[in-house]
């Protein structure tokens, strides 16, 4: 993960917890039509999978329990959850306005025979607690499937509760 330079002015407080962790959003990066990279609806904000890309290159891709590594496939789903706070940050204006992470449901392309989809999912978990502490907490589901767009190893979803404003 690479700095991204910013302040409490710059960008809120969450964009400076981000850049106190060393940590970049490489994103954003919007699905294709019709669909949206987030609904907001009712104080509940949810987006479509996130895939592990930076820059617009997917960055890890295969099967886990076949050619890609475990270590490999958490750092994917940290890249995911970075992505899926870019689709945020673009709907909602600034990440100050996420209250709470409400939930992650992470998905990843699986042998059969592989039983560690949790430990890879963590992954995500671990970067959403980092940046909001105790609102970073969530409930989660990791599901081993066969395949995932675009070859990706791992895509995460995030659902989050959502504030009226900016600076509370």
């Amino acid at each position: 993960m690479h700095p991204h330079p910013g302040t409490v002015e710059e960008g809120g407080r969450v964009r400076a917890r981000l850049a106190d962790l060393g940590l970049r959003l490489p994103g954003p990066h919007p699905p294709h039509d019709p669909l949206d990279a987030v609904v907001v609806h009712g104080g509940v904000a949810r987006t479509s999978g996130q895939l592990p890309r930076i820059d617009g290159v997917l960055t890890c891709c295969g099967t886990l329990g076949s050619d890609v590594s475990v270590e490999a496939g958490t750092e994917a789903a940290a890249v995911c959850a970075l992505n899926a706070l870019a689709v945020l940050e673009a709907a909602l204006g600034s990440l100050d306005r996420v209250e709470r992470v409400l939930s992650v449901t992470g998905y990843v392309a699986s042998t059969n025979d592989f039983h560690r989809q949790p430990e890879v999912v963590d992954g995500a978990s671990a970067v959403l607690s980092r940046v909001f502490g105790a609102a970073g907490r969530h409930t989660r589901s990791a599901v081993g499937v066969a395949a995932l767009p675009r070859g990706g190893a791992v895509e995460i979803e995030v659902t989050v509760a959502v504030g009226a404003g900016v600076g509370r």
